[in-house]
């Protein structure tokens, strides 16, 4: 990989916020997607969101939805400027806004997709969105390295073959994008318990493990969680980022 394109800037897009009523207290959640901008002019796009109109029955309502759309419009871009979409795996809250891509080279886990196209009702609600038959596909088999620093990392537990996103920055150093693998930093520890809405205990607590390692083995210098509201309050958002 002589000479090849390395991450440059990584911009966070906050889709929306959800207070969530508990017994003692309440649950600040946050959606986002993201977007490396690379050496060689490339855009990445990391996840894109819930789609348009998208609401659980029953479920507070997302306070100041922004599209992923929206996000990349104050940037100046448009759908056709991003080259390579990753998608970290297909629930809905995920893959919202995949068919808007078209030119882009969509990447996921083989297995996912093959699970997701065999008809798993998990990723039924946004079929449309991923697998349109506009996009092409790049499949790939376990940790993965795109380019040089920026590697995918197989990561199940909270779905089949869920992958999170290892980059390493300039001037910020290595960032890690836990995504849905540990949804928020309270939980990033080896001897969790599963929520609800995850597939698999042991996987779970093993992907956990395994990214604990990411970090201490990378000196990652900055760990995303994929839906903590209270975390997400401290980062840095587009039209800021880190470089």
């Amino acid at each position: 990989m002589t000479n090849a394109p390395t991450p440059q800037r990584l911009y966070l897009f906050q889709i929306g916020t959800t207070s969530i009523p508990l017994p003692n207290g309440t649950l600040e959640m946050s959606s986002g997607c993201y977007l490396v901008q690379m050496s060689d002019g490339q855009n990445i796009l990391i996840d894109t969101g819930v789609p348009a109109g998208f609401a659980v029955p029953g479920a507070p309502a997302t306070q100041n939805p922004k599209s992923v759309l929206e996000h990349l419009a104050d940037l100046g871009l448009k759908p056709d400027d991003i080259t390579m979409l990753i998608s970290t795996h297909f629930d809905i809250d995920h893959i919202g806004y995949n068919d808007s891509f078209p030119k882009a080279e969509l990447v996921v886990q083989r297995a996912h997709y093959e699970l997701a196209r065999g008809g798993h009702p998990r990723f039924a609600a946004g079929r449309e969105h991923w697998d349109h038959p506009a996009l092409h596909y790049r499949l790939v088999d376990g940790n993965t390295e795109l380019f040089p620093g920026l590697t995918l990392l197989e990561t199940p537990g909270h779905a089949p073959f869920h992958q999170s996103v290892l980059l390493r920055l300039p001037h910020t150093g290595a960032v890690l994008l836990a995504i849905d693998a540990v949804v928020m930093e309270r939980l990033f520890t080896a001897d969790r318990t599963a929520w609800p809405m995850d597939d698999n205990q042991e996987q779970l607590r093993a992907s956990t493990q395994k990214l604990l390692d990411v970090v201490a083995r990378e000196n990652v210098q900055l760990t995303v969680f994929g839906h903590d509201g209270l975390q997400w309050r401290t980062l840095k958002k587009s039209p800021e980022f880190y470089d």
